[in-house]
């Protein structure tokens, strides 16, 4: 799989598993919505802050979000 399709599949399996909406882990992570969608479209790739922000967010390890990418 593509590693922006895997990463984007990863995030919205996680942001939903955790009881979340796009808003809400945008407001977590301290982005915008807009961002945070993207992302899980895979619309864009990730900078490492990015996945850091993200990871917190979410209260999740950035590998986590990594997992399967290759």
């Amino acid at each position: 799989m593509d590693p922006t399709a895997q990463f984007a599949e990863n995030l919205r399996r996680l942001r939903l598993a955790a009881g979340m909406t796009q808003e809400r882990l945008s407001e977590e992570a301290q982005m915008d919505a807009a961002e945070i969608s993207r992302l899980e479209r895979g619309g864009r790739d990730p900078q490492l802050l990015t996945i850091v922000r993200v990871a917190r967010g979410l209260g999740v390890t950035p590998s986590e979000l990594l997992s399967g990418v290759e």
